[in-house]
């Protein structure tokens, strides 16, 4: 069984595939945290709990000086009764108390996992992939009910936790905070492992030893941002690849989020995760629920790679859904890059000419064809054909499209409206905003406000219309500012703080119409390239556009960092001219189309200025993509060269049976004389002999993964190599 409760311990034990997470209500009722880690067949908890009189950390029953709160390894701790580190519930009563006191009430332990109400999350497809155990905590001054879920899936290192908060009082409560999850370690001995970055530099690694304190990231732009990822993990400190102990946290969350670990004066490492705090309060009448987003916890004992692989799996398996899940996706062009809002349907179809000649599958317009949008300052809102640049309409230009053997997407930004648009003439409370405020605009935009369900209704309709008036196959969902100046015309001033999250819920509302109105399109979700690459919006979007910086050596560290919890069939990759617009890079088309092919090929340049040589070599490019997409989008990713610590990438990509892989190296700057490089391979079998297709030598696996492979010696900066490695 994944779950067991023993009544004369009171300890609970859920069991993943090699995974024991154990906890057990103690003194006075108080659930407290006993272990997370590898596997082991019962829970008899030879480190039980030890209790010790410390100083000013203050004793719930003054009987018993041993035991405190601030000492507790907790499950979900709340604030004001002598624990003194950072709560997981903050709630204020109608008379301005804060303190809320939270003891064991009830549990049951159910098949399946039920779904959360309004917001993505996890799935199981059978109720026996997974268990789920809901805790109920209560607080009985309050009439507050707090319900701890803990999903385990039975075939993988994954336990997923959320919380449901009730008020079952008879007064108004508020929440000020109010987080998804908590882990209390019984140790410090860790290095917190984040995604940082910027726009067009997405998903750097940081790794750094825990210290005393608190440490923390997290955003507070109304959105997972490019700033910040929604997603920690704790290693130890000698962790690797592919040795040693990882424990992942992934939220499920698209807004404002805060993770946090806390080293408190015992030396144990306290995690939280959630909604930010900041700016956030809920309104909770009696008789009212609030529910938060989901947290993805996966635990490893072989590396970070192991962790990574079993996102990966999850993610693309139970976390994207529709037709389009297990689909390999279309190679696609562009026209942005190529043409910016500069077009008509001519310059359309000749891109779309030479596309189709090189195999290419998908025309995606891009900005630009809608209202009378020749610049980024007006029209957002206004999703109606701009006749101008398309005389004929959109279902004629989609007609020509397909005539030529390509599928037909389009680019949206439906979040946004342009204060030089009717829609924003019409409706100028419709925006985020506050009264006699200044509303500040970024590129020329003011954020709409999807708390409101008349303006979530009206997008729907007009891009409905949209999207019914032609054949239709893809849709870019763009996100270009991030909130200011939050508030919202339609809530009282005791709810203004709700903003923030209801915009998200509102915005997981729409995606939901439209994805279930439209479930053959394939929609890819965008926020000025990887500012919202998260997990939330995969619910929806099977896809991300990774980043807005096409350039390939960028690229290296961006993709290696975005893979370290999103699968490659999540990756939008395309191949760009040079110099490059972001960085004026110029590398070879070669290693252009090698990094590109790391993930979700495409292409974002005027095909019609190229030389027939490049066009040829397009041309082989997507052919040969078309041969290992499968294996690529959906196989294993195993890192092997890490660009973080050398400039240096590599990457090998194993479908499920080991009978084919691929492998990507990209060799960055060159030397004079320098030396030779080999490169052990991952992931293989190692009983099995591979065929290099591009050489036609053959070796074992264990020949590639132990001895190693030589990779070509790089005469030139930005030298790249791939090699499809079958089964001999």
């Amino acid at each position: 069984m994944p779950i067991t409760f023993d009544s004369s311990s009171k300890v609970f034990h859920l069991q993943a595939k090699h995974t024991s997470y154990v906890m057990q209500i103690v003194k006075e009722g108080y659930l407290a945290h006993l272990y997370w880690g590898k596997r082991v067949r019962q829970s008899r908890v030879p480190n039980n709990l030890r209790y010790l009189d410390r100083g000013f950390s203050g004793n719930p029953n003054k009987e018993d000086r041993g035991f405190s709160l601030d000492t507790l390894p907790h499950e979900y701790p709340a604030y004001g009764n002598t624990d003194f580190r950072g709560p997981a519930i903050q709630v204020e009563q109608s008379n301005g108390s804060r303190i809320t006191d939270l003891r064991y009430d009830s549990h049951e332990i159910i098949s399946g996992k039920p779904k959360l109400p309004g917001l993505p999350a996890t799935y199981v497809e059978d109720d026996k992939e997974a268990e789920t155990l809901k805790v109920r905590l209560k607080d009985v001054e309050l009439g507050l009910v707090i319900t701890l879920t803990y999903s385990v899936y039975k075939g993988l290192d994954v336990i997923t936790r959320s919380t449901y908060i009730e008020n079952n009082g008879k007064d108004s409560l508020r929440l000020l905070k109010a987080a998804s999850m908590n882990v209390d370690f019984r140790d410090k001995h860790f290095e917190m492992v984040n995604l940082p970055g910027a726009h067009a530099r997405e998903r750097d690694i940081e790794q750094l030893p825990l210290r005393i304190g608190m440490q923390s990231v997290g955003s507070r732009r109304g959105s997972s941002s490019h700033h910040q990822n929604p997603f920690i993990a704790l290693t130890r400190p000698e962790t690797t690849e592919n040795t040693g102990e990882v424990y992942g946290f992934s939220l499920v969350y698209s807004g404002s989020f805060d993770a946090s670990v806390e080293v408190d004066q015992t030396e144990q490492a306290r995690v939280t995760m959630g909604i930010n705090s900041f700016d956030f309060s809920w309104l909770l009448e009696p008789n009212q629920f609030f529910q938060t987003p989901e947290v993805v916890m996966v635990y490893s004992s072989k590396g970070i790679g192991d962790m990574s692989r079993t996102y990966h799996k999850l993610y693309r398996d139970r976390l994207c859904r529709g037709e389009h899940r297990h689909k390999e996706r279309p190679i696609l062009i562009n026209n942005w890059e190529a043409t910016y809002f500069d077009f008509d349907e001519d310059s359309i179809l000749r891109i779309a000419d030479h596309a189709a000649e090189a195999g290419i599958e998908l025309f995606v317009l891009d900005d630009g064809w809608f209202g009378k949008r020749d610049n980024d300052k007006s029209s957002l809102g206004d999703w109606f054909v701009y006749e101008d640049k398309l005389p004929n309409g959109l279902p004629a230009l989609v007609k020509k499209i397909n005539q030529k053997g390509m599928k037909f997407g389009l680019w949206f930004e439906p979040e946004m409206v342009s204060v030089d648009s009717d829609l924003y003439r019409n409706h100028p409370d419709w925006c985020i905003h506050v009264p006699e405020r200044r509303r500040s605009e970024s590129r020329n935009q003011l954020v709409l406000d999807f708390s409101r369900s008349d303006v979530c209704e009206e997008i729907i309709n007009r891009l409905t219309a949209i999207l019914e008036s032609a054949p239709i196959d893809y849709v870019k969902w763009d996100m270009n500012r991030n909130m200011t100046e939050i508030g919202s015309a339609s809530l009282p001033p005791i709810r203004q703080k709700e903003t923030a999250h209801r915009y998200i819920l509102g915005l997981y509302a729409v995606l939901e119409e439209l994805t279930s109105r439209f479930p053959h399109i394939l929609f890819e979700s965008c926020s000025g390239g990887g500012g919202r690459f998260d997990p939330g919006m995969l619910y929806y979007m099977p896809q991300t556009w990774t980043s807005d910086n096409t350039d390939a050596i960028s690229r290296l560290r961006i993709q290696y960092g975005t893979s370290l919890v999103y699968p490659v069939s999540t990756i939008g990759a395309h191949v760009s001219e040079v110099p490059n617009h972001q960085v004026g890079r110029i590398t070879p088309l070669e290693t252009r189309g090698h990094v590109a092919m790391d993930g979700n090929l495409g292409y974002e340049l005027d095909v019609t200025k190229l030389a027939e040589e490049e066009l040829e070599q397009i041309k082989a490019q997507v052919s040969i993509y078309k041969s290992i997409r499968k294996t690529v989008q959906f196989g294993d990713l195993y890192r092997v060269v890490d660009p973080f610590l050398c400039q240096n990438y590599g990457t090998v990509h194993v479908n499920e049976d080991k009978s084919k892989a691929v492998f990507f190296y990209v060799h960055v700057l060159a030397e004079a004389n320098g030396p030779f490089h080999t490169i052990k391979l991952a992931g293989l079998d190692p009983e099995k002999d591979y065929r290099i297709l591009e050489t036609g030598e053959v070796y074992g696996g264990d020949e590639l993964m132990n001895m190693g492979l030589n990779v070509p010696y790089p005469d030139h900066d930005f030298k790249s190599v791939m090699y499809r490695l079958e089964e001999d």
